[in-house]
């Protein structure tokens, strides 16, 4: 009994619960613990980029240089991109089959869009998708992990990744530095991880505090849609990947199981992370090709953020009774892949997308995303967590089309059965 409950996934699982009930009776004492949800990710992502700059270049070393990496870094944008265009003609399906908005008949002035000048300020400071481009280039070293930039400090790390793979001797030296460090860091997170039933506590107690349970019930139809579409999605896209490169994903989520009730948890995809690189090595996945995938993942796979944002936008048109063709809805899904990297680093940056997505549409309302808010919540907790399960498929996907993954460790790791090899 007491192995059990020294397992982080049940310490976690335990102050979810706690912090549910804590949150419902007293809801202002549970909305006053919402700091030590706050702290535990702000340490998370305190080691994150260190480690990511760690993971990337001794991963290059690993992999044999710049070649090796372009070639897992396109295999990675490839899969990320084909699997956002799948979740969102499923999340299409879905909106269009269920119709949660349908029978709503708002209208503008029904709305109190107030709440939204917040993001709408947010939304025109981040610059669009040029401000995008223009952002991946930081203005120094220092200030791409100073700003927790994630596409700035990834940069930054590949191309001293590729300088110090062409240092040949000399970068001997520093190889044996930076696997010091990492060693240095992992022992951080560890410390840190200890703190994740804690951190989940606080979020959950201040969400339940500040929303309550009945929250749901007021778009029940629209959550029904938005976990329909990305369950649907990570059992029949994910699941048939993981099918190809000879997984099983039940056994790959239950590995996983500590990891994904944090980020349902603490709605942070990032307070996994440091966590996941450590559990995807020890199934043998290369350090270089966890250290390139999964940083990639947290921007260039938009499945989550997109399906629902699509989802969420289709809705608000059927609240106020407009009919998009199937034509739009295509100009629809183009659009929200183009805003969701434009908002990229950007906070609140998934609701932020919708808001960017209907202004430039202009089909649809941009007051009605103020009745989407009150759910977003909800909404962020099956996001964050689709998005980080795409990360971890994707990773052990490239590791297996690379040939660099040890199957049998893997396979003994997740409790899968010896392969049979027939002759």
């Amino acid at each position: 009994m007491r192995k059990i409950f020294r397992q982080i996934y049940v310490q976690v699982l335990i102050a979810i619960v706690a912090g549910a009930l804590l949150g419902h009776y007293f809801p202002h004492v549970g909305q006053s613990v919402a700091p030590l949800s706050t702290a535990f990710i702000k340490l998370v992502k305190m080691v994150t980029a260190p480690l990511i700059f760690v993971t990337i270049v001794l991963g290059a070393k690993e992999m044999g240089g710049a070649g090796a990496m372009g070639r897992i870094g396109g295999k990675s944008i490839i899969l990320f991109e084909l699997t956002t265009t799948i979740v969102l003609l499923i999340g299409l399906w879905a909106v269009n089959t269920i119709q949660p908005g349908a029978g709503m008949n708002l209208t503008p002035s029904s709305i109190d869009a107030s709440v939204l000048n917040g993001y709408e300020r947010s939304m025109h400071a981040s610059g669009g998708v040029m401000g995008f481009l223009l952002g991946i280039i930081p203005d120094s070293a220092v200030s791409a992990f100073a700003n927790a930039d994630m596409l700035q400090f990834v940069l930054f790390s590949v191309l001293f990744a590729i300088g110090l793979s062409h240092a040949g001797k000399t970068g001997e030296t520093a190889y044996k530095f930076f696997e010091g460090v990492g060693s240095a860091l992992f022992g951080v997170v560890r410390i840190v991880m200890r703190l994740a039933p804690i951190g989940a506590f606080g979020a959950m107690a201040y969400a339940v505090g500040k929303f309550g349970f009945g929250t749901m019930n007021s778009l029940f139809m629209l959550l029904v849609t938005v976990y329909a579409a990305t369950l649907a999605y990570i059992v029949l896209i994910l699941g048939g990947i993981c099918l190809m490169c000879d997984v099983s994903l039940w056994r790959l989520l239950k590995y996983i199981r500590g990891e994904i009730l944090l980020v349902i948890a603490t709605v942070s995809s990032e307070a996994a992370f440091p966590q996941l690189v450590k559990k995807l090595e020890a199934l043998d996945c290369p350090t270089g090709v966890v250290g390139i995938v999964m940083p990639m993942g947290y921007t260039f796979n938009l499945a989550g953020t997109c399906v629902t944002q699509v989802i969420c936008a289709v809705f608000i048109a059927q609240a106020f009774g407009i009919q998009l063709s199937v034509a739009e809805q295509a100009v629809l899904v183009g659009i929200s892949m183009l805003t969701s990297r434009g908002m990229a680093g950007v906070a609140g940056a998934s609701f932020i997308c919708l808001l960017a997505t209907l202004a430039a549409f202009k089909h649809i309302p941009i007051e009605g995303a103020a009745i989407v808010l009150g759910v977003d919540r909800f909404i962020a907790e099956i996001r964050a967590t689709t998005n980080m399960i795409g990360n971890v498929v994707a990773t052990v996907a490239v590791a297996h089309w690379e040939r660099q993954r040890d199957d049998v460790c893997m396979r003994e790791t997740l409790g899968m059965p010896p392969k049979v090899v027939t002759r």
